[in-house]
């Protein structure tokens, strides 16, 4: 596993990624109070917080947010799995520092995120959620980005700012859904499917069939909960997955565009030139 560390301001970025074809085993520890916001753009990976004898454990996939506060005696331990490529970006500050965030962020932390503030144990685990396209797209842009020097150090900055707006803004939205939790795990699932079957998904009538959850409900509800309709978070998972496919030369332009569905190179060409404001033949690795 890699791990490159930034520091922006009074926050720590983790930036880490594994890719490996046997399971990797990483440990870690902090060394002073951190609350933390972490964002998996890629890969799955069974975390263990672990304390003495206690065991938190989690599993966390492509697409989640989570936070959680932890104190330098909790060993963090990852386990990815193999051939299962982990990218994950870690947002983390100390509590004695929040006073001192620009922008008003330390009035979010203590509003939104007050059991971490106020920890009741060595590590406690805050709210998570699944990310909104513009949240992946992010993340992936911190992973693909090809700058250097200063250059990189703005970039880093501006991604880490507009990361933490949209987590935060996601966080307040939660108070307010409407969407009860069995609803929640059906568009969840509903997500998974669009994911796993970029090259040939299913019909909205179909995916409202497997779901279990009729029509005007998936899309009234998807677009509530992932803040875009049903199509367009399909589209958005396509171009990301070319890019990342073309990005690391595991596939040529024409065989990226069969690997998401399209059998015309022309209109994939075009969809993707639509998202990223350039070719996918522009792209360097």
């Amino acid at each position: 596993m890699t791990r490159d560390t930034i520091n922006i301001n009074d926050f720590i970025v983790l930036v880490e990624a594994a890719n490996s074809d046997t399971d990797t085993i990483d440990s870690c520890r902090f060394d002073e109070p951190l609350i933390a916001v972490a964002f998996y753009g890629s890969g799955n990976v069974h975390l263990n917080m672990k304390n003495g004898d206690q065991n938190n454990e989690y599993d966390n996939t492509k697409g989640l947010a989570i936070s959680f506060y932890a104190d330098p005696t909790i060993e963090c331990i990852h386990t990815v799995p193999a051939n299962k490529p982990l990218e994950c970006v870690l947002i983390a500050t100390a509590p004695k520092n929040l006073q001192n965030l620009p922008n008003g962020e330390g009035e979010l932390f203590t509003g939104l995120l007050n059991e971490l503030v106020n920890p009741s144990d060595s590590y406690v685990e805050g709210p998570r959620f699944f990310m909104t396209p513009e949240m992946e797209q992010i993340v992936n842009n911190i992973f693909s980005n090809q700058y250097e020097g200063k250059a990189k150090m703005m970039f880093f900055r501006s991604q880490i700012t507009a990361l933490l707006s949209h987590f935060f803004w996601q966080l307040s939205n939660l108070e307010t859904e409407t969407i009860n939790s069995t609803e929640r795990e059906k568009l969840f699932q509903a997500k998974e499917i669009l994911s796993q079957n970029l090259d040939a998904p299913p019909s909205l009538t179909e995916l409202s069939r497997q779901i279990g959850l009729n029509t005007f409900k998936l899309k009234k509800e998807f677009k509530e909960l992932f803040g875009v309709p049903v199509f367009k978070y399909l589209q958005n998972e396509r171009m990301t997955k070319a890019h990342d496919l073309i990005r690391s030369k595991s596939a040529t332009v024409q065989e990226a565009a069969w690997h998401v569905g399209y059998d015309s190179l022309s209109s994939f060409s075009n969809a993707f030139t639509k998202k990223f404001g350039f070719r996918p033949s522009e792209i360097k690795a």
